[in-house]
């Protein structure tokens, strides 16, 4: 099974730039998006020309905004969405697949902000999120996709010194949220399988970032330990654009 995240940075603005030819040569079983910045509507209105799969949305009250879409070749026995929490459910933020052997959520993480004036909320996020993560594990493994928004480690971005507890997404609150997933017993799955790969999911539009690679590895999936061993590869899939993040793959055994 190949599963595709992708931070879209639009849906409707990617849809013009290639994306389909470049889903169809990563050929996913289930494709993760996030950013889809569009309402439900307007989402299944730019993905129609995908056939034989199933579409599932989470559009943000706010249009043009946030949203999460997940896109599966094979029936989900159930998709529902958000984490049931009033004050992080307005965004569109996060949808939970069941599968036969695993869940599989599909979450775009609120950034901290400029400012970092969204710093208090995004620990409260990381919070809620995890123990809504470890309920759905008492049931079955789960694989968590997408946007998370912080580089884990100085590895994980070009300019770790001047970017740390200065800018959203490399702020030791970040981190610390992201420390607890693993000491929770979530794997970072791509990090487990390439310990000292230099490489990134996300690179800013300005300064010629992508071009000069300085970029953030801020996309991952987290899986739960007991899955590890069924997982073939983990890949970060830069040679394809149109978003300011590339798309990043998971390839597992059932």
């Amino acid at each position: 099974m190949r599963i595709i995240s992708w931070n879209v940075n639009g849906i409707r603005a990617v849809a013009k730039k290639d994306f389909f030819e470049s889903i169809n040569k990563m050929a996913p079983d289930i494709l993760c998006l996030q950013e889809t910045k569009a309402q439900d509507h307007e989402v299944e209105e730019t993905l129609s020309a995908m056939e034989h799969c199933t579409m599932h949305y989470n559009s943000a009250d706010k249009k043009g905004y946030s949203g999460t879409a997940l896109i599966s070749k094979i029936e989900p026995i159930a998709v529902t969405k958000d984490m049931q929490v009033s004050e992080h459910d307005s965004e569109g933020r996060i949808q939970c697949a069941e599968y036969n052997d695993f869940y599989l959520v599909n979450v775009y993480v609120p950034n901290s902000g400029q400012q970092l004036d969204r710093l208090d909320y995004r620990k409260q996020w990381d919070a809620d999120f995890l123990e809504y993560l470890k309920n759905l594990e008492k049931t079955k493994p789960v694989i968590a996709c997408g946007d998370f928004n912080v580089a884990h480690r100085a590895i994980d971005l070009k300019n770790d010194k001047s970017n740390y507890n200065k800018t959203a997404g490399y702020t030791q609150i970040e981190i610390d949220g992201m420390d607890n997933f693993m000491e929770a017993g979530f794997v970072d799955s791509f990090r487990h399988f390439h310990p000292d790969t230099v490489a990134y999911t996300y690179w800013s539009y300005r300064f010629k970032s992508r071009e000069r690679n300085t970029g953030w590895r801020i996309d991952y999936f987290l899986v739960s330990k007991s899955l590890v061993d069924r997982i073939k590869s983990v890949d970060i899939l830069s040679d394809y654009f149109g978003s300011d993040h590339c798309p990043i793959s998971l390839e597992i055994e059932f």
